[in-house]
């Protein structure tokens, strides 16, 4: 009787071991999924940041003014632009429309 006893607690030791360690698996995975998908992000992020301080100030945009423009460049009324748009086969040149959110 004991050894059956025995026998069924290391049994059971045994089965909830190895359910605990495949469930720790998998959040192991899902953990590790997460951190390279935050890698990824974290790489994008820096790049698209560091584009936008290097070309946003304007410190920056008049330097590339006088070094590859040279005094080409003209202000324009934004009310003159147009646009060209395309809708299925139909072509429309419109107004640039300003929208303040």
């Amino acid at each position: 009787m004991k050894r059956i006893g025995l026998t069924l607690i290391v049994f059971i030791l045994i089965l909830s071991t190895a359910i605990i360690k495949n469930s720790a698996k998998k959040t192991e995975d899902e953990i590790f999924t997460f951190k390279e998908n935050l890698r990824v992000l974290t790489s994008e992020f820096e790049k698209i940041k560091l584009e936008h301080d290097y070309l946003s100030s304007s410190e920056r945009l008049l330097e590339f003014q006088l070094q590859f423009f040279e005094d080409e460049l003209d202000p324009k009324n934004i009310e003159n632009i147009k646009v060209f748009k395309t809708y299925n086969k139909d072509k429309k040149i419109q107004n640039l429309t300003i929208t303040t959110e």
